[in-house]
C-alpha cells in the first residue's frame, strides 16, 4: 500500500516539474479559448451571425458572470451589449 502512495506522489511531483515552466502559457491558452467561446456565445448580440446560436442560447445564464470579467479584460469599462447588464 505504501509503495502505491509513494509512486503516486512521485508521478505528481514529476508532473509538477514538467508543467511548472508552462503554467503561464497554459493559463493564457485557456483564457484565449474562453474568450473565443464567449465571442461565439455573444456574437449574435454583437451583430455577427452565429449558426450555433440556438445551441448556445441555453448557456447564457451560466456565462453571464464570466462576461463581466471578459469585457473588463478586453478594456471595456461597461458592458458593450444593451441586453446584458453586469455592471
Amino acid at each position: 500500500m505504501k509503495k502505491k502512495l509513494s509512486l503516486r506522489r512521485i508521478v505528481e511531483l514529476y508532473d509538477e516539474v514538467l508543467s511548472l515552466p508552462h503554467k503561464q502559457e497554459v493559463a493564457r491558452e485557456l483564457r484565449d479559448e474562453e474568450d473565443l467561446f464567449l465571442l461565439l456565445l455573444y456574437s449574435d448580440l454583437l451583430g455577427i451571425p452565429n449558426p450555433a446560436f440556438y445551441y448556445t442560447l441555453e448557456l447564457y445564464p451560466h456565462i453571464v458572470e464570466k462576461f463581466h470579467d471578459w469585457h473588463l479584460r478586453m478594456g471595456m469599462e461597461k458592458s458593450p451589449l444593451d441586453g446584458i447588464r453586469c455592471c
